[in-house]
C-alpha cells in the first residue's frame, strides 16, 4: 500500500469569492511510499511508455500524384454520403481502472494538473470531453468504505486466474467524487462499468455511488455491462462453451438487478456488448439483445485493436515485428478495413435509436507495438482512423490509456519516483485528438465525408466537414514520409461553381492549421500549428510555443484555393472565420500560475476555510480521502451538495489542491 503525503510545489490560484492562503508539506512523489535520499536517474527510459525504438520509414511509392483538385458542394444537400452530425468530443479517452490515482489525482482534493490542462484544451476545442474509466480490471473492482492510508485505490496481485494476470482492484467512494471535481473544472463525462465476473452476486456499488454523484449534474454517460466477454472463455473466466446467449442471459441478470434498486434511478444508460471482434456484432444482435433490453440500453459498443503485441507479453498468439508492420498503419485503407466490419452495426444502431461507441481501441492490444504506437505515424493513423470511424457513423471512440508498461498512451505521468523534478510525457496520438477536436468543434451539428482524394489515393486522404448546411473545414492527410519535399502535394480547392451547376463560394481567403513532424518515425518533434508538448517528462499539459495559423488567399476569379500538405503530415483547413472562430483559435484556461517551493512553508489557509472544506475539520483533515468514512451511501448522501468549485491551489509537480462547499 502506498502512502500519499501532500507536495512540494505549489502553484496558487483562487476564486475571487475567497481570500485563503495555504500551507504546503512535502509530499512523497506521486504513488512512492518510502522517502529516499537519491532519485533515480534523470534518463528513466526503461519502461514502455519511455521506449526509444526508432523503425525505418517505409519507401516512398512510385507515381504519386502531387497536384489534384478537392471540389466541394456549397450545399449538404447535394452531399450523398454524409455522416451522423458529431461532437468535438468523438474522441476521447479509455483510462484503465488501476491508474486513475496516478492520471486523475491523490483523491478529490488533489488533482493532476497536467490532466487537467490537457483535458482544458480538447474542452475548449470541441465542448467536452468523453472519457471511460475500465478495461480489464473494472470485471474485478470492488468498492469498499475505505483502504489503509487513506488511499483511494489499491489493487492486489496474485488473486485473479485470467491469463493477463490482471489484479484485483480495490476503490473507495473517493474516485467518483474526483471524478465530479475534474468534471466541474474541465467538462468531462464518464462511462464506467459494472463488473460481471460474478453474476451470483454483482457488485452493483459503482452504478449506485457513480449515479448518486455523477448522474445529477450531467456528468454520467454510461455503464458497461462486462468489458470484452467474448474473451471471456479464453481468459478462463468463464466456461470454453461461452456463448452471445450467455452474454445475453448475464446482461438479463444485470438488467433486472438494476431496475429492482432504488439507489440506481437512471435504468437505460447500459452499454453492450463491448465485443472485441472474437464475436462478431451480429451474432449479439441475433439474441434479440437490443429488442428484449431497449429499456435498459443507452448505447451499443464495440471495443477493437488491428494488432497486438501479446506474443511479446503472454506468450499468446504468434511475434509481431514492428518493422514488418509499420507500412500497414500509414495508409489511409488501415482505417477503411478496421470498420468494414462494424457498418452493418452502425446502421443498426441508428434503426435501433441508439449510438454505436468504440469504447476501446488504440494501435496494438497488449500495451502497443515499440516504434509505431508512440510516433508520429500513429498520429496520422488515429487522426485518419477517427475520422473514418465518424464518417462510418460510430458517435465517439475511446483511445486507451495504461500505465508506464505501454507504447500507446496518450499522456503519461512520471515514474512514481521520479514525480518531483519530472513532468509528463505526451504520446503522439494525443495530438490527433486535437486536431479532431478542432475538425469537429463544439456545435455538435458537425457532419463528415471521405472525399476519395486523389483519386482514392491511399497515402493522401480528405475529408470534408459540413455544419448547418454548409461545408466548414477540411482534413488533408499525407502518409509519405519524405524529407526531400517531392512528395509534399498542393490540393486545389472549390466550392461550388459552375462545374456541379452552383454559384461560386470559395471564399477569400482560409486558415490552414499543419500538423507535421520529420518522419512518421518522430516520437516527439511533432507540432500542431507551430506548438509542441515537448519531449519526455517535458509536459505541464500545455502546448508549448507560439501558435502559427497559416493565413492563404484565394482566387475568387477562378473560385479556387490551394493548400499545401508536408510528407508527412495534416492540414486543418478552416474554410471561414466563423469555422476559425468557432474551434481554431481558442483561449484556453489552464491551471498553473505561481510557483512556492518546498523550503519555503509558509503560506497559511485560514483554519475557518478548511472547517467547510468536504465537511471536515481542519485539525481532522486527512488528505487520502474526502468522503465520509463508514457506510458509503449514508456518507455520499449527506455530501451530495458539494458542487461548487469555490477555490484551488494548484501544485506545481502537477497536483491540483481544491476546496468545495454547499
Amino acid at each position: 500500500m502506498r502512502l500519499f503525503l501532500p507536495s512540494p510545489l505549489v502553484l496558487v490560484i483562487l476564486s475571487s469569492l475567497v481570500n485563503a492562503s495555504v500551507t504546503v508539506y512535502h509530499q512523497v512523489p506521486l504513488a512512492d511510499s518510502s522517502v529516499t535520499t537519491t532519485a533515480a536517474s534523470a534518463n528513466h527510459t526503461s519502461a514502455p511508455a519511455y521506449d526509444s525504438t526508432v523503425l525505418t520509414p517505409p519507401p516512398v511509392p512510385a507515381g504519386l500524384t502531387t497536384q489534384f483538385g478537392i471540389q466541394l458542394s456549397s450545399s449538404s444537400a447535394a452531399v450523398q454520403g454524409l455522416s451522423i452530425p458529431q461532437k468535438g468530443s468523438f474522441m476521447g479517452f479509455s483510462i484503465e481502472f488501476t491508474v486513475v490515482n496516478q492520471i486523475f489525482g491523490v483523491n478529490a482534493t488533489y488533482l493532476q494538473v497536467p490532466f487537467l490542462n490537457l483535458m482544458a484544451l480538447l474542452r475548449k476545442r470541441g465542448g467536452e470531453v468523453h472519457i471511460r474509466v475500465g478495461g480489464n480490471t473494472q470485471e474485478t473492482a470492488v468498492l469498499v468504505d475505505s483502504l489503509p492510508g487513506g488511499v483511494m485505490v489499491a489493487k492486489e496481485r496474485g488473486t485473479t486466474d485470467d491469463v493477463t494476470a490482471t489484479p484485483k482492484l480495490f476503490y473507495t467512494a473517493e474516485v467518483f467524487y474526483t471524478m465530479a471535481n475534474i468534471s466541474a473544472l474541465v467538462n468531462t463525462k464518464w462511462f464506467l462499468g459494472i463488473p460481471l465476473n460474478d453474476t451470483s452476486n454483482l457488485r452493483l456499488g459503482i452504478a449506485e455511488v457513480g449515479e448518486a454523484v455523477l448522474s445529477g449534474p450531467g456528468y454520467l454517460l454510461g455503464f458497461q455491462v462486462g468489458n470484452e466477454p467474448d474473451l471471456y472463455a479464453a481468459h478462463g473466466v468463464r466456461p470454453s462453451t461461452y456463448s452471445p446467449s450467455d452474454y445475453l442471459g448475464d446482461f438479463g441478470i444485470v438488467a433486472a438487478a438494476v431496475n429492482s434498486d432504488n439507489q440506481i434511478p437512471v435504468k437505460n444508460n447500459l452499454v453492450a456488448p463491448s465485443i472485441t471482434g472474437e464475436w462478431t456484432p451480429e451474432s449479439v444482435w441475433d439474441t434479440g439483445l437490443v429488442g428484449s433490453y431497449s429499456s435498459s440500453l443507452g448505447a451499443l459498443a464495440v471495443e477493437h485493436y488491428p494488432s497486438d503485441n501479446c506474443y511479446a507479453l503472454y506468450g499468446i498468439g504468434s511475434p509481431v515485428v514492428p518493422q514488418d508492420v509499420f507500412q500497414n498503419f500509414l495508409n489511409h485503407t488501415s482505417g477503411i478495413n478496421i470498420i468494414a466490419p462494424y457498418l452493418n452495426s452502425t446502421s443498426y444502431a441508428q434503426a435501433s435509436g441508439l449510438p454505436f461507441i468504440m469504447m476501446e481501441t488504440n494501435s496494438a492490444s497488449c500495451g502497443g507495438l515499440p516504434g509505431i504506437s508512440d510516433t508520429f505515424g500513429a498520429t496520422l493513423w488515429a487522426l485518419d482512423y477517427g475520422l473514418q470511424m465518424a464518417y462510418g457513423n460510430f458517435s465517439g471512440a475511446m483511445m486507451h490509456v495504461g500505465g508506464q508498461d505501454v507504447y500507446y498512451n496518450p499522456f503519461t505521468p512520471p515514474p512514481t519516483n521520479q514525480s518531483l523534478y519530472h513532468q509528463w510525457t505526451i504520446g503522439s496520438v494525443f495530438y490527433s485528438t486535437i486536431v479532431v477536436a478542432e475538425a469537429f468543434g463544439p456545435s455538435g451539428n458537425a457532419q463528415i465525408i471521405d472525399l476519395q482524394a486523389n483519386t482514392d489515393n491511399m497515402f493522401t486522404p480528405a475529408y470534408a466537414i459540413y455544419e448547418n448546411g454548409a461545408p466548414v473545414r477540411l482534413v488533408l492527410l499525407n502518409y509519405v514520409s519524405d524529407p526531400s519535399g517531392a512528395s509534399d502535394y498542393t490540393a486545389t480547392i472549390s466550392i461550388g461553381g459552375s462545374a456541379i451547376g452552383q454559384s461560386n463560394a470559395t471564399p477569400a481567403q482560409i486558415q490552414v492549421k499543419y500538423l507535421v513532424a520529420p518522419s512518421v518515425s518522430e516520437k516527439y518533434n511533432i507540432t500542431w500549428a507551430g506548438q509542441t508538448f515537448g519531449g519526455t517528462f517535458q509536459s505541464d499539459g500545455r502546448l508549448m510555443g507560439s501558435e502559427s495559423v497559416q493565413t492563404i488567399n484565394c482566387d475568387q476569379s477562378s473560385n479556387t484555393c490551394q493548400v499545401t500538405v508536408p510528407a508527412p503530415g495534416a492540414a486543418l483547413v478552416f474554410l471561414s472565420s466563423n469555422a476559425y472562430a468557432e474551434s481554431g483559435n481558442p483561449s484556453t484556461q489552464t491551471f498553473s500560475t505561481t510557483m512556492v517551493t518546498k523550503t519555503a512553508n509558509t503560506v497559511k489557509i485560514d483554519p475557518s476555510v478548511l472547517a467547510t472544506s468536504n465537511g471536515m475539520s481542519g485539525s481532522t483533515w486527512e488528505l487520502g480521502s474526502t468522503s465520509k468514512e463508514g457506510n458509503i451511501g449514508t456518507g455520499l448522501r449527506d455530501s451530495l451538495s458539494v458542487v461548487s468549485v469555490v477555490g484551488a491551489a494548484v501544485l506545481s509537480t502537477g497536483i491540483l489542491c481544491t476546496w468545495f462547499w454547499s
